[in-house]
């Protein structure tokens, strides 16, 4: 029997039994939209999680530590693919979180302001009228609300028109007109500004000259190739007495980093490529003076390259253990060892097998790089006072559980490789602790050549030694100008302008640092 039946015989009231249905169906139906919205809330909070778990893995990876020194913080060649995908992540979370609740009003920073330096384009967005809509009544300036956006033109190919209008004496039958001022390329159609667009392009943002070639096709510009290789070439020739300035600079500091990586380059006569190096020579921070990076191209990886570049250099080299190297040390140059490459090896060991004689290991680095970085910003003296007192300690320390932890370690083993390199290189390693102006790892030129991995990749190949030569010296004066903090764009347009009236006793005034007393 139905309930309106029953309700119809227990009731006076013919409208209650209708009324009662109704509230019944209207209860059975929020009964039903509330499971539904229970299973979509499970659903979502299901979701939450696993993208929540997603983006706390991509937030380890972009900001936590992941090097071999377990605690550093170093970027990735991908970081902007992770930056996208953090933004991506985020975006879905907060739209998943709208489902699962209502979405809360999120404190946020403020956005960063754009540099002053940028030209303002300004844009004025009156009403379209000066009366009040409502009333009639005329409108009060009583403030206004700004707003930014940050734009880019293109690059903007346009045309240098030289008039010189020539003037003739009839008594003396003799033209005059304006001087035609010298330039790294006489008589040659391109621009400083031009010049300046293809090296930068080529040797600072890494793009073959068949990509300047399109980009310059797409405003109907022809910029064949060959021109371009042309140019480049006859910049490379205007700029080597500025690179071989520099390394005059560089063989006069006391400490060095230098390393070397592996180039391609094309053999003709064999179809192929051979393997040539380019060579790093850079500076050291912790001493006095500009920084500078030389770049040297070589087609091996040979000993006696090092030491024609050096030109019997005395002083703290601090290098990997290259046997290239072992000449420069028997003939007076002092070695520095890599704190960095010695950790690098027990890394690789502890990710291979959690190694716990690894661990410990690295937990004595990382405390020698602690007390670097307490260091960072005090003068020489002060430095060295610090490394005296705390890291010496360590090193001792570390030295003997070092020795009773290899006589343990079957030989052979890859721990005994591991701990075994660093044994061998010790005094080598520890010779940083008795200075202050000493560096602890080749860090700093290693972060110089990591930049050229994305050129080779865009590269392929270096076309030829002479090339090689160029494309070095030009990367050197670029890089160093990155390294004392300069535009090497504006830089290097500044010098191609100036370079062809620059007397040779002022050529120091070029060099992309401030200046220095010619030695």
């Amino acid at each position: 029997m139905e309930l309106s039946d029953d309700l119809a015989r227990l009731s006076t009231d013919p409208t209650l039994p209708k009324w009662i249905s109704e509230v019944a169906d209207r209860l059975v139906k929020e009964a039903q939209k509330t499971a539904r919205l229970n299973a979509e809330l499970h659903n979502a909070n299901i979701k939450i999680q696993a993208l929540t778990l997603e983006l706390a893995h991509h937030r380890r990876m972009r900001f936590g530590a992941k090097s071999e020194a377990l605690s550093a913080d170093h970027r990735d060649l991908f970081q902007e693919t992770w930056e996208s995908d953090l933004a991506e992540l985020e975006a879905m979370v907060d739209a998943q979180v709208e489902v699962a609740a209502p979405k809360k009003q999120r404190a946020r920073a403020g956005r960063q302001p754009l540099p002053d330096h940028l030209e303002r384009v300004v844009h004025l967005h009156e009403p379209d009228s000066c009366t009040c809509g409502q009333c009639g009544g005329a409108l009060v300036k009583i403030g206004e609300d700004i707003t930014e956006q940050l734009d880019v033109e293109p690059a903007r190919f346009f045309v240098h028109r030289h008039i010189r209008p020539q003037y003739a004496c009839r008594p003396c039958e003799t033209i005059t007109a304006a001087f035609i001022a010298p330039a790294i390329i006489d008589g040659g159609i391109a621009a400083p500004g031009l010049l300046n667009w293809i090296a930068v392009s080529k040797f600072v943002d890494h793009l073959p000259l068949y990509r300047i070639e399109q980009i310059a096709a797409r405003d109907n510009v022809p910029l064949p190739r060959s021109n371009q290789s042309e140019w480049v070439g006859k910049i490379g020739v205007a700029l080597q007495p500025l690179a071989d300035r520099m390394s005059h600079f560089l063989r006069q500091r006391d400490v060095l980093h230098a390393d070397e990586t592996p180039v391609a380059q094309l053999d003709p006569g064999k179809g192929k490529t051979k393997k040539a190096y380019l060579w790093a020579y850079r500076s050291c921070d912790l001493e006095d003076g500009p920084p500078i990076v030389v770049f040297d191209y070589q087609p091996g990886r040979s000993g006696q390259f090092v030491r024609d570049y050096l030109q019997g250099w005395q002083g703290h080299l601090m290098v990997d253990d290259f046997s290239g190297y072992k000449a420069l040390f028997r003939a007076g140059v002092i070695e520095l060892g890599c704190w960095a490459h010695a950790r690098r090896k027990l890394f690789d060991l502890f990710v291979a097998n959690k190694s716990p004689v690894a661990e410990q290991a690295l937990k004595w680095i990382a405390t020698l790089y602690g007390i670097e970085k307490a260091g960072k910003d005090l003068d020489a003296p002060a430095r060295l006072l610090l490394r005296q007192q705390e890291a010496k300690p360590v090193l001792a320390s570390f030295e003997a559980w070092l020795t009773a932890v290899r006589l343990t370690v079957a030989p052979g083993s890859s721990t005994a490789k591991a701990l075994d390199y660093t044994i061998r290189r010790w005094p080598a390693l520890i010779r940083y602790a008795d200075s202050g102006t000493l560096p602890i790892d080749n860090n700093a030129v290693e972060n110089t050549i990591r930049p050229l991995a994305i050129g080779k990749k865009n590269w392929l190949y270096a076309g030829s030694e002479r090339a090689g030569r160029r494309a070095a010296a030009i990367q050197s004066l670029l890089g160093t100008a990155k390294l004392n903090g300069l535009d090497p764009a504006a830089w290097l347009k500044s010098t191609l302008e100036k370079l062809p009236t620059c007397r040779n006793s002022d050529i120091d005034d070029l060099l992309p640092f401030r200046r220095i007393k010619s030695a």
